[in-house]
């Protein structure tokens, strides 16, 4: 059963992984591309004309943080710290698609047991694509829908709260979410649906870190629009075709056991 699970994660993990990384090459990326133009337009413009750049050290380049700012799989948040960055090119798309694999090898382990074990104590429907497919579905609610509430996918250049604050408050947000489903999936009793409803509700009462007073976006409110729209479809595909191909890898191996 182990065995399966894992091997099952590996596949369906580098499967959406290439997906979805296809998927941001012609959504999310351009949008990104085109908004750290304004990014690193913004501090060219606030220097003194006499400022010289050879002096002093290279501009801020957005490529550090690149695949962190794109929340299509779940990433629950971003840093703009200054660091090492992947050259644009093939090393920054080398290293956006080994992040979605990973990161899709890892949303699949844990889809994958949880499917095992809805199985095996009985609970919907048999192992397949179906339920695999529903169970994708909702971690799409508790990983992207739910969060993006209270912190939407941004661009690079938009104003973001504390870094650790913010972090705190997807993860709880998430998790929150996900028992609040799975109570209104699994059981009846009418204290479990108000439990569901205090607990989906509780992040979105106490409300996400906020951004400081006076930043606005560099990026124009058309272009983060857009960026929002393409990073939700994005992770919409993502997790169906998670969810689906976890049910139907795990379905397979456990009837060739």
């Amino acid at each position: 059963m182990f065995r399966s699970i894992v091997f099952s994660a590996v596949v369906v993990g580098i499967v959406t992984g290439i997906a979805v990384s296809l998927m941001q090459m012609v959504g999310t990326t351009p949008l990104i591309l085109a908004a750290e133009t304004y990014e690193n337009a913004a501090p060219a413009a606030s220097q003194p004309e006499a400022h010289d750049h050879a002096a002093g050290t290279a501009p801020h380049d957005h490529a550090a943080v690149a695949p962190a700012h794109d929340h299509d799989a779940g990433a629950a948040g971003h840093d703009h710290g200054d660091g090492w960055a992947p050259a644009d090119g093939f090393e920054r798309t080398a290293f956006t698609l080994a992040a979605n694999v990973l990161t899709g090898i890892g949303y699949a382990l844990v889809l994958t047991a949880v499917l095992s074990v809805a199985g095996q104590l009985g609970f919907g429907s048999a192992i397949g694509w179906r339920s695999g497919l529903l169970f994708g579905l909702a971690g799409f609610a508790s990983v992207m829908l739910a969060p993006m509430i209270g912190l939407p996918p941004e661009l690079p250049g938009s104003p973001a709260g504390e870094l650790a604050a913010r972090q705190i408050w997807w993860i709880s947000t998430a998790l929150a979410t996900a028992v609040g489903i799975g109570l209104i999936a699994f059981r009846r009793e009418p204290w479990a649906a108000l439990l569901a409803v205090a607990l989906i509700a509780a992040p979105h009462v106490i409300g996400a870190p906020l951004p400081p007073e006076g930043e606005h976006a560099l990026a124009p409110l058309g272009l983060e629009r857009r960026f929002i729209i393409a990073a939700t479809v994005t992770s919409f595909i993502f997790w169906a075709l998670l969810g689906a191909l976890s049910g139907a890898f795990l379905k397979r191996f456990e009837t060739a056991r």
